[in-house]
This record gives structure tokens, C-alpha cells and sequence, in this order.
């Protein structure tokens, strides 16, 4: 029982530690980084797995750090989302990690402790119970990526990098007068006691909350990259390393995550029948159009895609649409849907990103798509990007066609047709960008000329970290059925905030048991 109440700091303290000790031994050789690496690697997974399998059994976790009370100090709670979110970022992340130690992680100064640093501040965004925190956890996630989308780059990437650097400060000054704001009206920033207090709001501050919510709202969208705030997107992640980008496919469900969070606790249903009921319901009612219009966009991105890597960044904005369309949607069937499809477009993304550039290495004109080129070893990059492009266009039978099946599914009949044709008609239209994308880098691959010195195979680690976010994908497919039967539970918790408001009201670390 006293490592189950510890279990929610440490996805946090993990990381934190094995980063430190990085930079302590960073003279000591790429061998013991990577050494190092692995170890904390395995003890995150481990801690990740038993989060789960709490989670699973309807426990809500509140961890309170240093004994303080909730409204005071730093509150951490796991429910059923957060440890899903933890596992998905570690499960991704060993395949970024196993793919850098192929030989990129030399070239980036302090690529481990940065990585370390990134999944630290992932984790802790996925389990705070504090707006601030989640603030804060969102600063040291995006420390660590400048670091790695930056480290060892020039030009085109240094110029991407610091559009992305100037977006994101941006973005978090806006955060921060949301929450300046919401503080004043509010006297807390405790997700769990803004709930109570949102729905005890003074009538003549209703308005005030609601423009702060929609401070925070336009933040969160331009984290998940929703139209307009998406155009930072493609450039930045098709510069990224590839191992870097893979693991930068979940950072926009981080933004997305925070949406779903906030705007079913703090906004949401206990805020019933008093003044402030309306506050989530505006905000689904925008999310929706605007996630449809983000789709067709962004897919029309990718088809106007002239290289690989945008090609690849194009399709993690359409996933992102795909799942405001989802939670926007507002009930348990389509939230779970949009639950499952996250999971599975954080790995096809990722593996796609990987299957990118070892295409991009192996092809005489790179990963141009206006020229054929000559391509070598294309049996098994063919294959792998075949079970990606299948995945990621929604096809049969992989977890994409689950995803998007149980999402079309759930759309209630009053908005059947413009959901179920947008959903579809740019489905039909990322098939025919990857299609295209097949037919040019693969049939009409040309033989390497004789003068041209011939790439070196892909080595094993990386093609074994392709195929790892690949299996991924398939073993959500194969085991649909539990996957499934968890994440309408995590739905069922979200529309139901109670239980997480009286866990994070505890005063000392303690199990919310389930309610009969």
C-alpha cells in the first residue's frame, strides 16, 4: 500500500533524477548515457504498467507532495486518462530513445538528459491536479524540446526552431494571464476546488471566468495545433531529427489532453444549474467546426506535400483534428473512441516520422517528392511504410479503421452529415497523398547509379525501433477488446468528476475507492 501512494510522483522524479545524473557522467562516454538511459527507460515502463493496472481497478491516486493540503501545495492526481497518457509517452518514448542510440544521440549536446527532461515534464502535465503546475509542467516540456529540436541544427532548422520558440513563449504569457485571472476570481488554481468554486461562482464574475476560459482554450488549441494556430507545426517537426519529431507526435496530445481535462473538471458538470453551467458546452460548440475545418486542411497539407517529412507532419495535424472532433462531440461513446484513436495516432505518427528518414537515407534525391530517385533496400522500408500509411488513412483492418469506425459511430444523427462526410471524404483524400507517395518513392524508384556511392543499410536498432511503434499499432488491433473496455471507462470517469474532486481534497496521500 505505501509504494501504490508514491506511485504518482514517480513517472516525475524518475526522469528528473536519471537527467541529473547524466550531466554528472556525460564525460564518461555515449556508452554510459546510453547505459544509464535504458535502465531509467525500464523503471519508467515498470512504474508506468503498475499505474495502469491501479488505475484500471477504478482507483483515483491523490498524491499530495510534502503532506500539504491540496488548496496549498503541489497536488499530483492519477486516474484512469493520466496513467493511460504516462503509458502511451513511455511506450513511444522507448522507441525514439532505442532509435537516437543508433547514432544521432552523439551529435545533440545533452540528448539524454534533454530526453530525460522532456518525459519529466510530459508525465507531470498528464498527472497534476494543479492549473499552475500544469503550467509549469509545460514550461520544462518545452525547455527540453527547444533543446532537442534546436541542438546540433543550422538554417532551415535554426530558423523553424525559433518560430516554434517564439510560438510557444507566446502562447505560455497567454497562460499565464489566464491563470492570473482565474486566480483573482477564483483564490485557487487546484483544478479539484476550482470545480467547487466555478460552480459556486458569483453571477457578476461569470463573464470574467468565461473570458479566462477562453484565454485558456485558445492556449491549449495552439498546443494541439488546431486551425488558425496549427501553421508552426509542419515546418518545425519536418526539421526535427527524426527520433526528436517521433517523440514530439505527443506533444500535441499534451494540449489536447489539458482541453479534455480542464473543460470536463473544472468546467464541467458540477458546474450544473448554477450561472457558470454554460462554460463548457461554449466551448465544445466551437471545437467542433474547428476541428472539422483543421481536417480538411491539414489534409490538404499532405497533399500538396512536396517532401517525406511534411508529408508526415501534415498527417499528426490531422489526427489532432480528428480527436477535437471527438471530444468536442462531448459524450462517453466518442470521447472513448477519441481515447483509442489518441493512442494509435501517438504511435503511427511516431513510427511514421522514423520510416521517413530511413527512406529519406536510403533514397538518391532524399525525401523529395517532385523527383523519382533511386532507392535502395525498398522491400523492407516498402513494407513498413505500407503498415503505416494502411494505420494512419483509417484503412481496414488496422487501428486506425477502429478508431475512426467507432468515432463515426458514435457522432449522434443530428450532426451525421457534416461529420461523417468530412471524416470520410478526408480519409479517401490522405489515401490517395500516401498513395502518391508510394507510387513516387517506391514504383518508380530508379537503379542506383554506378558513380553514386551507395548508402549504408539501415542499421538494426533503428529498423527494430520502427518495428517496435509499428507492433504498437497491431497490438492495439489485437487486443481492441480490453484496450476498448478501459478507455470507455476513462470516458465514463471524465463525465463523472466527483470522484476525482473528493480524491484531490484529501489532505494526505490516499486511494479514492471506486463507488459501489
Amino acid at each position: 500500500m505505501a509504494f501504490a501512494q508514491h506511485l504518482p510522483v514517480l513517472p516525475i522524479v524518475v526522469p528528473l533524477l536519471f537527467g541529473a545524473v547524466m550531466l554528472l557522467v556525460e564525460r564518461r562516454g555515449i556508452a554510459v548515457q546510453r547505459a544509464l538511459a535504458a535502465t531509467g527507460m525500464l523503471a519508467l515502463l515498470a512504474i508506468s504498467i503498475a499505474l495502469v493496472a491501479q488505475a484500471d481497478e477504478g482507483r483515483i491516486t491523490a498524491y499530495l507532495l510534502g503532506d500539504w493540503p491540496a488548496r496549498l501545495g503541489i497536488a499530483l492526481v492519477v486516474d484512469r486518462l493520466g496513467a493511460l497518457m504516462v503509458l502511451a509517452t513511455t511506450l513511444l518514448a522507448a522507441g525514439c530513445l532505442l532509435y537516437a542510440c543508433a547514432g544521432w544521440d552523439r551529435r545533440a549536446i545533452h540528448f539524454h538528459a534533454l530526453f530525460q527532461l522532456q518525459l519529466a515534464g510530459l508525465n507531470g502535465a498528464f498527472l497534476t491536479g494543479d492549473l499552475f503546475n500544469l503550467f509549469v509542467f509545460f514550461e520544462v516540456m518545452l525547455i527540453a524540446s527547444y533543446g532537442l529540436l534546436l541542438s546540433g541544427g543550422r538554417g532551415p532548422r535554426m530558423r523553424s526552431g525559433l518560430h516554434y520558440v517564439v510560438f510557444n513563449i507566446t502562447a505560455s504569457t497567454l497562460f499565464l494571464i489566464a491563470l492570473g485571472l482565474l486566480y483573482g476570481l477564483l483564490g485557487t488554481l487546484n483544478m479539484a476546488e476550482m470545480a467547487a468554486r466555478v460552480a459556486a461562482a458569483d453571477p457578476a464574475n461569470v463573464a470574467l471566468i468565461r473570458a479566462a476560459s477562453g484565454v485558456l482554450l485558445v492556449v491549449f488549441c495552439a498546443k494541439a495545433a488546431l486551425a488558425p494556430l496549427y501553421l508552426w507545426l509542419p515546418n518545425a517537426y519536418s526539421r526535427a531529427p527524426a527520433a526528436v519529431a517521433a517523440l514530439f507526435a505527443v506533444m500535441t496530445k499534451v494540449g489536447l489532453y489539458a482541453v479534455l481535462r480542464v473543460y470536463t473538471l473544472v468546467f464541467g458538470d458540477l458546474a450544473l444549474g448554477t450561472p457558470a453551467a454554460a462554460l463548457a458546452d461554449w466551448a465544445w460548440a466551437w471545437l467542433l467546426p474547428a476541428g472539422l475545418v483543421t481536417l480538411v486542411l491539414a489534409t490538404l497539407g499532405a497533399l500538396a506535400s512536396s517532401s517525406l517529412r511534411m508529408l508526415a507532419a501534415f498527417l499528426v495535424v490531422t489526427s489532432a483534428a480528428t480527436l477535437f472532433i471527438a471530444i468536442a462531440l462531448d459524450t462517453r461513446a466518442s470521447i472513448a473512441a477519441g481515447l483509442y484513436y489518441l493512442v494509435h495516432s501517438t504511435f503511427v505518427a511516431g513510427a511514421l516520422f522514423l520510416i521517413v528518414d530511413l527512406i529519406r537515407r536510403q533514397r538518391g534525391v532524399g525525401d523529395n517528392l517532385d523527383t523519382n530517385g533511386p532507392l535502395r533496400h525498398a522491400p523492407l522500408l516498402g513494407l513498413m511504410f505500407a503498415v503505416a500509411a494502411v494505420s494512419v488513412s483509417g484503412l481496414p483492418p488496422l487501428s486506425g479503421f477502429i478508431g475512426k469506425t467507432l468515432l463515426l459511430d458514435a457522432v449522434p444523427h443530428a450532426r451525421m452529415g457534416w461529420v461523417w462526410t468530412v471524416v470520410l471524404l478526408t480519409g479517401l483524400m490522405a489515401v490517395v497523398a500516401l498513395s502518391r507517395t508510394a507510387s513516387q518513392v517506391f514504383w518508380r524508384a530508379e537503379p542506383w547509379p554506378e558513380t553514386t556511392p551507395v548508402p549504408a543499410p539501415p542499421a538494426r536498432v533503428q529498423v527494430l525501433a520502427t518495428v517496435l511503434l509499428l507492433g504498437y499499432g497491431i497490438a492495439l488491433t489485437v487486443f481492441a477488446g480490453p484496450v476498448l473496455r478501459y478507455v470507455d471507462a476513462a470516458a465514463g470517469q471524465l463525465l463523472a468528476p466527483a470522484d476525482y474532486v473528493e480524491a484531490a481534497h484529501t489532505t494526505r496521500p490516499q486511494l479514492r475507492e471506486p463507488s459501489p
